[in-house]
C-alpha cells in the first residue's frame, strides 16, 4: 500500500511540474532535467493503539530545483495538505527549496 502512496506522491509532482522531471531518491548516475522536484522517504511516523499499529505516515523530503528564483513551482509545492516548508539555498547556479510532506 504504501508504494501505491508514494506512485501517487509522483504523480501529484508530475503534474505540477508539468513534465515527468521527478525523482524519487535518484542515484547520482541520474541525468536530471530542470524545473524538478526530488524528494525521498525521511521518515515514518507511526501511531498506536491496541497493542498495534492504528495509523503510519511517512515523511518525504522534497526539493523544488529550478534556474528562476521566483519559480511558480514553489506555490505550488507549498500549498500541498501537511507539506511544509523548511529552507532555501543556491548550489550550481539552480535555487533549491525545501519543503517536507507527510503523505
Amino acid at each position: 500500500m504504501a508504494t501505491n502512496r508514494r506512485l501517487l506522491l509522483h504523480e501529484i509532482f508530475c503534474e505540477i511540474l508539468g513534465t515527468r522531471n521527478a525523482y524519487f531518491q535518484p542515484p547520482e548516475s541520474v541525468k536530471m532535467n530542470y524545473p524538478a522536484i526530488v524528494y525521498g522517504l525521511d521518515s515514518i511516523e507511526n501511531t498506536y493503539a491496541n497493542d498495534g499499529v492504528y495509523l503510519s505516515y511517512r515523511k518525504y523530503s522534497v526539493t523544488v530545483i529550478d534556474k528562476d528564483p521566483d519559480s511558480p513551482l514553489v506555490g505550488k509545492v507549498a500549498t500541498l495538505p501537511t507539506c511544509r516548508f523548511i529552507r532555501h539555498y543556491e548550489k550550481d547556479n539552480l535555487n533549491h527549496d525545501v519543503f517536507t510532506i507527510f503523505f
